[in-house]
Order: structure tokens, then C-alpha cells, then sequence
């Protein structure tokens, strides 16, 4: 079954890199967004969709499916990969 998945990015972000690399490697489509690419209301909503499920507002934020990873988290990113 294919997974829902949204990466939240900083296109100077050494671990989003790693975390697309991670996707890429896997062959899992993926949305990404780099934050910081973005102006105006688009990144105003982007930002507070990020903080509703990261506070911290920290990147990457993956989101598989509903669950959210903060970090690079390869055990994490797979394991909800696979449920």
C-alpha cells in the first residue's frame, strides 16, 4: 500500500538532504516543501501547519500517512514506512 508522504525541509539543511536521500534510495514517492524557499502567506501557512504537529518548528518534519518524525530518524521513517 503506498504511503502519504510529506517532507518539510530547509533547502541549507544538511539532514533534510540525508532524510530525501533516505526516501530516494527507498523509492518512496514523496512530497517535499522547503520551507525557506517560500514567501509571504504561503510560508506564513506552511509554518503554522508545521507547528501544529512540531512546536519546535525543526527540520525535517516527515509526516508518513498521520504520524509525524522529527528528525532524521531512519528506524523511525521505516518503521512507519511499514506498518
Amino acid at each position: 500500500m503506498s504511503k502519504d508522504v510529506k517532507v518539510f525541509a530547509l533547502s541549507t539543511c544538511i539532514h533534510c538532504k540525508h532524510c530525501k536521500e533516505f526516501l530516494d534510495e527507498r523509492g518512496q514517492e514523496y512530497e517535499c516543501v522547503y520551507v525557506d524557499k517560500l514567501t509571504g502567506d504561503e510560508r506564513k501557512q506552511v509554518i503554522d501547519e508545521i507547528k501544529k504537529v512540531n512546536p519546535t518548528l525543526s527540520f525535517p518534519t516527515v509526516i508518513v500517512n498521520q504520524k509525524v518524525i522529527v528528525g532524521f530518524d531512519k528506524a523511525e521513517i521505516t518503521q512507519a514506512l511499514e506498518e
